[in-house]
Formats: C-alpha cells, sequence, structure tokens
C-alpha cells in the first residue's frame, strides 16, 4: 500500500505543480512556446481547457489564470478523494461523510502547500546552479523572471556579501521552515 500510496503521491504532485507553474508563468505574461511552457501546456491542456469553458467570463479575462488555478484545485480534491478511499479501503473503519469530506479537503489543502513550497525549492535550486555554472544558459532568462519576484523582497533586506547573493540561500532556508511547519 505504502507504493500506491507514494506513486499516487508523485503523479498528483507533479500534475498540481505544472497547473501552478502554467498559472504563475501566464501571470508573468511569459511565452508558453519556450520550455518549460510547452511542458506544462502539454501536462495540464486535458483539464484547464475544460475548466475554462465552464469559468465566468469576467474570470476567464483576468490577469490571473483562473482556469490553471482551478485545475490545480480540482487535482489536489481528487488527490485527497482517492488517497483518504486507498487508506479507508485498506484498514475499513466507519467515517462519517462530513469527516470525509473535511478530510478530503485537509489532504487537498497540504497538497496544494506543499506542492507550492517544494515547487518554489526546485525553482530556486535550478535557478542558483545555472547562475553558478551556466549563467548564459537560454533557460536562465526563464528561471529569473520566475524567481525574480520572490527574490526581490529578500534582496532588499539581505545585502549581497563579497559580490555573493545570498537571497536564494534564504529562500530555500525560508521555505525549508514552510515545509517543516507544514510536515
Amino acid at each position: 500500500m505504502r507504493v500506491i500510496l507514494f506513486l499516487l503521491d508523485t503523479l498528483f504532485f507533479f500534475l498540481v505543480a505544472a497547473a501552478l507553474l502554467r498559472a504563475w508563468m501566464n501571470h508573468q505574461r511569459m511565452q508558453m512556446t519556450v520550455q518549460p511552457g510547452r511542458f506544462v501546456m502539454a501536462l495540464t491542456n486535458w483539464i484547464v481547457q475544460p475548466v475554462r469553458r465552464v469559468l465566468p467570463r469576467s474570470m476567464a479575462q483576468a490577469r490571473i489564470d483562473w482556469g490553471s488555478l482551478m485545475a490545480a484545485v480540482l487535482l489536489a480534491v481528487a488527490y485527497g478523494g482517492i488517497w483518504l478511499s486507498l487508506v479507508t479501503a485498506a484498514q475499513p473503519v466507519s467515517v462519517s461523510p462530513l469527516a470525509m469530506l473535511l478530510g478530503i479537503l485537509t489532504m487537498a489543502g497540504k497538497l496544494m502547500i506543499r506542492t507550492v513550497l517544494q515547487g518554489l525549492m526546485v525553482l530556486l535550486i535550478v535557478y542558483a546552479v545555472l547562475s553558478w555554472v551556466q549563467p548564459h544558459s537560454p533557460v536562465i532568462h526563464t528561471l529569473d523572471r520566475l524567481c525574480a519576484p520572490l527574490l526581490r523582497p529578500v534582496r532588499r533586506i539581505v545585502p549581497t556579501i563579497g559580490g555573493v547573493d545570498l537571497s536564494v540561500l534564504i529562500l530555500i532556508i525560508l521555505l525549508q521552515v514552510g515545509l517543516m511547519v507544514l510536515g
């Protein structure tokens, strides 16, 4: 059962992360024709396009990509439902429908928060490593546009030390603390 739950967790982590990354890239007005835009489009079109069709017109034209965000929420809720169904099937217990709904929403919320925190950590680590070893890589511009709005507040507080920007390291530490609190 642990293997099945791990695979389920991994699958939904990537799907939710892709939907959230798509929403963030659209919010930043980035071209989806460059990587990782093409990848997240291919991975999430099957759920984002139907969600966009049912959204009110005013939400569909907003700067926030509500279709991608709602797709991420729907995927997280599906994850919570499948996870709790598998766990209760393995160890049958009588649970009220309200408790089951609260459990599903709790699992969905935890998945969303964990995905945001871990996804940002991955982006920041890749950004930091590429900026050190391959600063002229074509991907570094995309990563900079994704990470810069998050790093800007930290850079205002923490100055560069000896020409080294520690803002990425500090933000990774803060995200790790957030994961510890969530866990």
